[in-house]
């Protein structure tokens, strides 16, 4: 009975405990609510807010506002969004009417100039964002394509081996010719070749102030079309302390890096002076492939309230020791019989044979002493930002580019009328084939800002021009009359191109917002004269492009987004195009469809894209008597992928960054010269997309100054060529995994500096032996396009360097 009696009033008292129980959990979790802005008090729209203690955060809708769920009591709260300085503070969980303002690192350069060009948190487009303080951590030496190697579906190599001279970057299977990179909204891409020429901005990284790298075609930006990724970089912001440091640091190969930063801070509150000096200095993995580059920085700034006006200086000069052809197949596997062929298919001399049979895998093919490229570049930029109103920006960039300078080469054998006949026949000869070059760029934006919308309209109009030709300035054999430093080619190059747009970002309600990008580009290109091998190349070409660019992006609630867009981007053929005879321009249509998770302790991307190509320029597997791969047409080929990267905050001293990019990238039927027929190989593989591509970063952070970063790098089997491998097997690139170890430990000091900062780096540091690049030839056409035999007699590759290190030390004051 006694039982029954405390059993019916458990059975009472049961429910009554869980529903206090859930009146007390209610009563002490408020919703706290705010609103993040900016200097002006204008609302940031994708701005991140964490409560650290909860590992739970949000991000602001397009009015710049957040709400959080949480316990009552003090939080500490981080705010953070680019371009703006990161707060921490104690926040009531009953806050009423909370406004939280940051403070922009950029001032109005970076919210008028960039953001013409950037995405935002809101834009329906794929990005990844790059801070200074993150470029800082890899920065001892090696050039920005191999500090950006863990981004997601981001391929970088370089020709020494090493990371230093001639780096490249490929994104989504598109090389350095097909990503638009611009400094400060100025088109850096070189206007003929529209390569990029890291080697020419030695340390930049030192400079740099934040990038931003938006795959696909993303917005619209200045200079060549982007088929493959477009990488806009911001270059240091004013400084309102005085300040300086003074960098150095040392590694394998002979590798060195010594750099020096100065900022007077604002000096009546008005104007700051600061630069930079930087040398560099690498032997390279390769043999006798060693870079020095010297460089400088210097910016002038006033500043007031509505005013922003930058002059900014910079460039340097480079030498590099050519390491153009890489290393034959049978250097690498170690084939004596595959050796001795490739002596005999190629003509070698006996002092080049006695080379390639004593090499290792770090062979060049290049024995001259002065076997050097020699570049001098300079740019001159000057940027007025002006802010009339909270609501009307305006933004004017000038710029100009000069650029010269010459690679050296010494032939033998060669044929009179090859030089113009001035040598004698079967005679040696050393040339240097010159560039002089001039670029001139005026950049015009304006901003309208209202509650729900923003319209950017601005344009670009650059004016390039370039004399190509070549000197004997030594012969074995001269011919009669023949003069030191004649010439025997020449050829001019002009290229105009004008494009305008028009931007909208409209929030169509609290959930919805549309975004609409309209572009027009017209390019004209002009040369005459001949090209280094004497045959005539005269072009003069108009170009036409309408690139439309819409989408949408739909915030499903504070933590989660999804957007989905649209976009063309149309683009010229380059000058070795023209010279091999493709004068058709390219079309991309660009599909993606996107989802955004942010929680505060969890950030996740996910896109889906595909990317439709008409006459699509590819990467023939060849490259031509100086190194630079050739291209041929495809047709029809698509790409489509999935990218996925993440930031998982594990605990207070442990997170992760991994990321994966799958995709399929085909040619439609393509069709190739095989003995004499057109043969239909069906659906192919693009050259140098690899289907898989995966990375990651482990952040260990111990203590507050200390951080160790173990980084990973996997890329999948990929083809040199277009044919899939159906007509040999030296095609295919095997998959390669690597990893790097980062170590950095900051001691704060009271005396003399500021602080010490000690960077380490081990790359490859389970010594891995992997090639990343390569290309095959025809002994019967060497160095010829691929695809008119059908069989391919040799590959040549870009070996990486195996284990190696830097170390550094920063002294801050």
């Amino acid at each position: 009975m006694k039982f029954l009696t405390i059993c019916k009033r458990v059975k009472i008292l049961v429910p009554l405990l869980f529903f206090s129980i859930s009146l007390s959990v209610q009563a002490q979790s408020v919703v706290l609510s705010g609103k993040v802005v900016d200097d002006a008090k204008k609302p940031l729209i994708g701005a991140t807010v964490i409560v650290r203690e909860l590992k739970k955060g949000s991000t602001t809708d397009a009015d710049g506002n957040f709400k959080i769920k949480l316990p009552e009591g003090k939080y500490l709260f981080e705010v953070s969004y680019l371009g703006y300085r990161t707060i921490k503070k104690k926040i009531s969980s009953n806050t009423k009417d909370l406004v939280i303002q940051l403070t922009s690192e950029e001032n109005v350069l970076e919210e008028v100039l960039v953001s013409s060009i950037r995405a935002k948190a809101g834009t329906p487009m794929t990005y990844s964002n790059v801070s200074k303080k993150e470029i800082a951590k890899r920065n001892l030496g090696q050039d920005i394509p191999v500090l950006l190697n863990y981004l997601p579906s981001v391929i970088s190599s370089s020709d020494a081996g090493a990371g230093v001279g001639y780096t490249y970057m490929r994104v989504r299977g598109s090389d350095a010719s097909r990503i638009n990179v611009t400094i400060n909204g100025i088109p850096y891409n070189d206007a003929e070749s529209q390569g990029t020429f890291w080697v020419n901005l030695g340390d930049f990284a030192s400079s740099t102030q934040s990038l931003q790298l938006q795959r696909g075609v993303g917005t619209s930006t200045n200079g060549s079309g982007a088929f493959g990724a477009s990488l806009n970089i911001l270059t240091d912001a004013v400084s309102e302390e005085a300040g300086g440091e003074v960098s150095n640091s040392f590694g394998s190969f002979g590798t060195r890096k010594h750099t020096v930063k100065f900022t007077t801070g604002l000096l009546n509150d008005h104007f700051e002076l600061s630069g930079r000096l930087s040398n560099i200095y690498s032997d390279g993995y390769i043999d006798r492939a060693f870079t020095d580059l010297k460089s400088y920085f210097l910016q002038g700034s006033y500043i007031d309230d509505n005013t922003l006006i930058k002059a900014i200086v910079f460039g340097g000069t480079e030498q590099t020791y050519q390491a153009w052809f890489g290393t034959p197949e049978a250097r690498l596997t170690g084939d004596q019989q595959g050796i001795e062929d490739f002596i005999v298919n190629n003509g070698l001399t006996p002092e080049q044979a006695n080379n390639l049979r004593n090499s290792d895998r770090r062979y060049n093919h290049y024995l001259y002493d002065n076997e050097t490229d020699n570049y001098w570049q300079d740019h001159y930029q000057l940027h007025w930002n002006e802010k009339f109103s909270d609501k009307i920006s305006t933004n004017i960039g000038l710029n100009y580019t000069r650029g010269k300078g010459y690679f050296e080469q010494f032939k033998e054998n060669e044929n009179a009328a090859d030089f113009n006949n001035l040598i004698a026949d079967n005679s040696d000869v050393i040339v240097r084939r010159w560039l002089d070059n001039h670029f001139y760029v005026v950049n015009a934006s304006a901003t309208y800002t209202l509650k729900g919308l923003e319209i950017i309209a601005g344009g670009s109009y650059s004016n390039y021009s370039n004399d190509h030709y070549g000197e004997v300035i030594w012969g074995s054999d001269l011919a009669p009359g023949t003069n030191i430093r004649d010439r025997y080619y020449f050829s001019d190059a002009k290229k105009h191109d004008l494009s305008s747009f028009v931007k909208a970002n409209i929030s169509i309600n609290d959930k919805l917002n549309a975004y609409v990008d309209l572009q027009g580009r017209f390019v004209s290109y002009r040369t005459n004269g001949l090209t280094s091998d004497r045959d005539p190349l005269d072009v003069d070409k108009d170009f036409n492009f309408f690139n439309p660019k819409l989408g949408l992006t739909y915030q499903v609630n504070d933590n989660n987004s999804l957007y989905a867009s649209y976009a063309r981007a149309n683009r010229e053929p380059n000058r070795n195009d023209f010279e091999g005879g493709n004068s058709q321009h390219e079309t991309l249509d660009d599909f993606e469809l996107g989802w955004r998770l942010n929680t505060g302790s969890i950030k996740v991307n996910t896109n889906v894209y595909y990317m439709d190509y008409k006459n699509q320029l590819v990467l023939s597997g060849a490259i031509n008597n100086v190194g630079e791969p050739l291209r041929e047409t495809s047709g029809s080929s698509y790409r489509l992928g999935l990218e996925i990267d993440a930031s998982v905050i594990l605990t207070d001293f442990l997170s992760i960054q991994p990321n994966v990019a799958f995709s399929a990238n085909k040619n439609r039927d393509f069709r190739v010269p095989i003995d004499g027929t057109i043969e239909n190989l069906g659906n192919t593989d693009i050259s140098f997309s690899p289907n898989v591509i995966f990375g990651n970063a482990l952040n260990y952070k111990p203590i507050e100054n200390l951080q160790i970063s173990f980084l990973s790098k996997f890329v999948g089997e990929q083809f040199m060529g277009n044919l899939s491998g159906r007509i040999s097997d030296n095609e295919r690139l095997d998959s390669y995994f690597t990893s790097d170890l980062n170590v950095i430990y900051e001691i704060k000091t009271n005396k003399i500096f500021d602080s010490i900062v000690l960077t380490g780096l081990v790359n490859n540091i389970f010594d891995r032996e992997y090639v990343d690049r390569g290309y095959y030839f025809f002994f019967d056409d060497t160095w010829s396009n691929p695809g008119v035999t059908t069989t391919v007699d040799g590959a040549g590759f870009y070996p990486q360097a195996t284990r190696n290190f830097l170390i550094g030390a920063t002294l801050k004051f």
